[in-house]
């Protein structure tokens, strides 16, 4: 399969052009077009990662059928030829890496579920350790002895604005209900804990962590449902199971081989981003291939 940077499709309207998913408009339908691109630091890396678009399509096309019965989906149809026309004959572009799904009113939150301290929240947390005093982070008291890397007691929902810079901002459960009203975010909270709860269950039974993961939720015929991507590399922390030890971050399946690589040439993060090194390419290629193979295998 050839790479696919960016999808021309001149007939039909672009909807929008996000970091990673390209999104037509078909009145009362979306066409999702997950390219090959790469974004770190809150930019598209130039080069793309072959085959990058498919696997997060097909992940999520499996997470979308084996979470049916926790949550409704926007999901219609990943068959090109049952698309409507004139996106047929863009097939070359679209086969293996689009769907079909409802137009939803989405909701502008980003609905986390943090099962392990990694990431933005270890690094702030760390930062509070230091300054000493009680840690309070996004609506939680945390204890003052936490690793990182290291689990919770029971997983934390810790939502985010959905902004269209791109860099979201992470905020408390109580800000999240000012925002969109209680009922609602008491309702996606739910929601997003059971997915995570489920999702993390199946991982564990193949070898792997599901440390934390982001959702995205709309209304649909006044219901809520899940939309956007699902439990990919690119929204989620998988890391493998037998490799887990508290204390220092983990080796993951994602595009870390990409961040440590933008890191190590001194790039600003505030220009547009280097080029990347075929190695660093291909072992990106090969970490969401593998957890592909490793979650969905038969």
């Amino acid at each position: 399969m050839e790479s696919v940077l960016q999808t021309e499709l001149p007939d039909v309207k672009l909807f929008s052009r996000g970091k990673v998913r390209d999104v037509y408009d078909l009145d009362d339908k979306l066409l999702i077009v997950a390219s090959d691109r790469v974004s770190a630091f809150d930019y598209v890396i130039p080069d793309p990662i072959p085959g990058k678009g498919a696997v997060l399509t097909r992940m999520s096309l499996f997470w979308f059928e084996f979470l049916q019965d926790v949550v409704p989906n926007h999901f219609i149809t990943a068959d090109v030829s049952k698309y409507p026309d004139p996106l047929p004959k863009y097939k070359e572009q679209l086969e293996g890496r689009s769907m079909l799904v409802h137009k939803a009113e989405r909701i502008d939150i980003e609905c986390v579920v943090r099962g392990y301290i990694a990431g933005s929240l270890w690094k702030d947390y760390k930062r509070q350790t230091q300054e000493g005093g009680p840690v309070k982070l996004l609506g939680f008291t945390f204890p003052t002895d936490l690793q990182e890397s290291q689990k919770f007691n029971e997983p934390i929902f810790t939502p985010a604005t959905k902004e269209e810079s791109g860099h979201d901002i992470n905020i408390s459960f109580e800000d999240m209900a000012s925002m969109v009203g209680v009922d609602i975010a008491a309702r996606l909270r739910t929601l997003s804990k059971s997915i995570y709860s489920k999702a993390a269950d199946y991982c564990a039974g193949r070898g792997i962590i599901l440390a934390d993961t982001k959702f995205e939720f709309g209304f649909h015929d006044n219901q809520i449902i899940l939309i956007d991507e699902v439990l990919s590399p690119d929204s989620s922390r998988f890391w493998p199971a037998d490799k887990y030890a508290t204390g220092k971050s983990q080796e993951s399946f994602d595009k870390q081989f990409v961040r440590d690589y933008l890191s190590e040439t001194g790039w600003d993060k505030n220009s547009e981003p280097p080029h990347l090194p075929q190695v660093v390419i291909e072992k990106t290629r090969e970490k969401y291939e593998q957890v592909e193979q490793l979650l969905l295998k038969k």
